[in-house]
């Protein structure tokens, strides 16, 4: 545990490295800007395409980089992006963003207001869709409001008797298991004597326990069981807050490669998905081609006749080559981010007429990262050059996430405006922190949102 003086110091040490970088990231925005204008006085500037039935489009976690990638594909289609965030981020960069005609702040999700501010703000600005980019805390406040926002506009979310059924990791896994398609075997979990007692020696393969609610840092935990010993298993078992009211799920762990896919679903049809190799802390996305894949993810779709945003995480297991599906965050993924370049995704929300279905990331599209993330990763790994070689051939290769020659500013006021804010709001506040997700716009911590 950091002392307050560690925290402070460390935060401090933060701030002082993102505006060490300013001078560069400014110029950056200014020869952004500058070739604006050079555009505008030539031919080369593309001007904003007119949607023939424009929109106003809500978009909420205005913090996280997949609500800014939707909110510029909105914006290229032709229609009007009102974006909203929470009162405790209205700091967000992303609120600079040219795509972004109006910018709110809402209570948290849950809270007593939240409803009644929610439906106000869609009655205020007319809007026609609400497209939630949702916390994994969220998304199930937003569809239990779909009833009352239902008269006023259409929510692009799952419903609310089929969101907890996906967002519950067991619930999910015995839908699946029904329809015939690939999951781990899986047990839930409401006391840790469940495991103790569980009988490890006739199963092929270890098992994982994973909290069912969302957990920021135990989501991390891959810690196989059995342990060691009948002790050492009972001892970790213990030591997680597994209850009727905090449920688990002791999951067969599967050996292979991981994947995580984004879909857009309307009444059970697939109209956009992308899929990538995935890891822990997922922060590089590069579309694969996995029909097998696709093929899962339309059948399971179609069989809850899902509308909304869903995203899967699977593995390809390398001892019979069969892909599972471990689980379901009923919620937009961050790998939206590849159809940065995709001019067919606002169609596919809005339920327009496609010439391909689903939309998938183009082919010229590079692959997306988060720029300080690679250069931490870079600097860690100087110790292997072999490691150096691959991090460069990734940046090189692929795109940042956040910046936009067309629309610098979220990028500059990521990383000078918004994250040194979080990072002086937790020296006030003496939290600290596990790691700074430029990605989702917040500081990953201890009982954080």
């Amino acid at each position: 545990m950091l002392t307050r003086v560690a925290i402070v110091a460390k935060n401090l040490a933060m701030i002082g490295l993102l505006m060490a970088v300013l001078p560069v990231n400014l110029a950056l925005v200014v020869a952004a800007f500058g070739l604006r204008v050079v555009r505008q006085m030539g031919t080369a500037d593309t001007p904003r395409p007119v949607s023939p039935q424009p929109k106003s489009i809500l978009i909420s976690g205005g913090k996280m980089s997949k609500a800014l990638q939707l909110a510029r594909l909105f914006h290229h289609a032709g229609h009007r992006v009102v974006l909203v965030e929470s009162h405790a981020y209205w700091l967000t960069g992303n609120r600079f963003s040219s795509a972004v005609d109006k910018f709110y702040t809402l209570p948290k999700a849950g809270a007593d207001d939240y409803e009644s501010a929610l439906l106000d703000l869609i009655q205020r600005e007319r809007i026609d869709v609400y497209v939630p980019v949702c916390s994994p805390a969220s998304s199930l406040y937003d569809s239990r409001a779909m009833p009352a926002l239902a008269a006023h506009c259409e929510v692009m979310h799952v419903a609310p008797d089929k969101i907890m059924q996906l967002d519950d990791k067991y619930q999910f896994a015995m839908a699946a298991q029904a329809m015939g398609l690939a999951v781990p075997k899986s047990f839930l979990i409401v006391d840790p004597q469940q495991v103790i007692d569980f009988d490890f020696c006739n199963e092929a393969r270890p098992y994982i326990l994973k909290s069912i609610p969302y957990d920021s840092v135990r989501r991390l935990d891959m810690t196989q069981l059995p342990a060691k010993s009948p002790q050492a298993t009972a001892d970790f078992v213990r030591s997680l807050p597994i209850s009727k009211s905090n449920p688990w799920i002791l999951q067969e762990f599967i050996r292979g490669q991981e994947y995580c896919t984004h879909g857009t679903f309307r009444q059970g049809a697939l109209r956009v998905h992308g899929c990538c190799a995935s890891s822990a802390f997922q922060i590089n996305y590069a579309h694969i081609d996995r029909p097998d894949i696709e093929s899962w993810v339309k059948r399971f779709g179609a069989g809850l006749g899902l509308t909304g945003q869903a995203s899967f995480d699977f593995i390809e297991a390398q001892d019979d080559g069969q892909v599972y599906a471990i689980e379901c965050n009923p919620r937009t993924h961050s790998a939206i981010t590849m159809f940065y370049d995709s001019a067919a995704v606002a169609d596919a929300y809005l339920g327009q007429p496609l010439e391909h279905a689903p939309v998938r990331p183009s082919p010229s599209s590079r692959p997306t990262y988060w720029i300080y993330h690679e250069v931490w990763r870079l600097l860690t790994g100087l110790t292997s050059l072999a490691a150096t070689r691959a991090r460069l051939k990734t940046i090189a290769a692929g795109k940042d996430a956040v910046f936009d020659w067309h629309d610098p500013l979220p990028f500059f006021m990521l990383h000078h405006w918004h994250m040194p804010l979080l990072l002086l709001r937790d020296v006030r506040e003496q939290r600290g922190w596990l790691k700074l997700d430029f990605n989702i716009g917040k500081l990953v911590q201890l009982g954080g949102d």
